[in-house]
């Protein structure tokens, strides 16, 4: 048995298992292992890392993708990742890949992003994880570029790894393959932000609600950002860890407060 018959590749998103992403996604992993399928059974973007635990989970099995065994979930994201290792897979995966997410999770979106909550789930349990995400919002987004670097992505994430712990963030900028420069390692772009407001409506019982929007203010777009590369026609790959402490902060503090 080859290695690639022997791995096993976890895959999943937030967009919902019928969208045009996760089908992408689905076709170069298989190049690389057997796929497993476990991803929402309708959109649930900007769920960060939700679980659900109010209500009961249920698990249907989905004859959408040619020879791919794959099932979709009534929960979050990483409900799905859960789910997946516990009651289909019955251990780990060798990889999860989560995407490929329509719409752009660099700089501060990955703070509310199913898709990278999704991969981070899986690097918690020791799995290589990365979160794909193209940044083109149409449901019928071109994804040949996406596939091309997340091919090479892929591939090098199997055979050079990442620390333990940490998975990547991988953005693909809305361009042609033969017009993006290549591949660049950054930061996350931290000194921006949405600037959000809420339109008020009226329901047909003329009863008030409340429909979000806003615009991404940037801030932070020095040249070793994923938000410049993006903007400059490269593809972005950030390091992602799950450890939030503000280590600067820590002299700061036992400096300054009196407790």
């Amino acid at each position: 048995m080859s290695k690639n018959q022997e791995r096993i590749i976890l895959v999943t998103n937030d967009d919902g298992i019928t969208a045009k992403g996760i089908s992408a996604l689905i076709e170069i992993a298989k190049e690389f292992g057997r796929v497993v399928v476990v991803a929402p059974d309708k959109a649930q973007s900007a769920m960060g890392h939700a679980i659900t635990i109010n209500q009961p989970l249920r698990l249907t099995e989905a004859h959408i993708f040619e020879g791919v065994e794959a099932y979709a979930c009534s929960g979050t994201p990483v409900d799905c990742v859960k789910l997946a290792i516990d009651k289909v897979l019955h251990r780990k995966p060798d990889l999860c890949l989560s995407g490929i997410n329509h719409g752009s999770n660099a700089s501060i979106n990955v703070i509310y992003s199913g898709t990278l909550s999704a991969a981070m789930e899986a690097s918690l349990q020791h799995i290589p994880a990365i979160g794909f995400s193209l940044v083109d919002y149409h449901y019928d987004a071109d994804m040949s570029a996406a596939q091309h670097f997340g091919r090479q992505i892929i591939e090098q994430m199997l055979t050079k790894g990442v620390p333990q712990y940490h998975l990547l963030n991988v953005n693909v900028p809305t361009l042609p393959i033969e017009k993006i420069k290549g591949i660049r390692i950054c930061r996350q772009a931290l000194q921006s932000k949405w600037v959000e407001s809420f339109d008020e409506r009226q329901d047909p019982q003329g009863r008030n609600y409340y429909w979000l929007t806003g615009d991404f203010l940037t801030e932070d777009e020095t040249p070793d950002t994923d938000l410049w590369a993006l903007h400059h026609g490269y593809v972005s790959v950030v390091p992602v860890q799950h450890d939030l402490t503000a280590y600067d902060d820590i002299q700061f503090l036992n400096n300054n407060w009196q407790l």
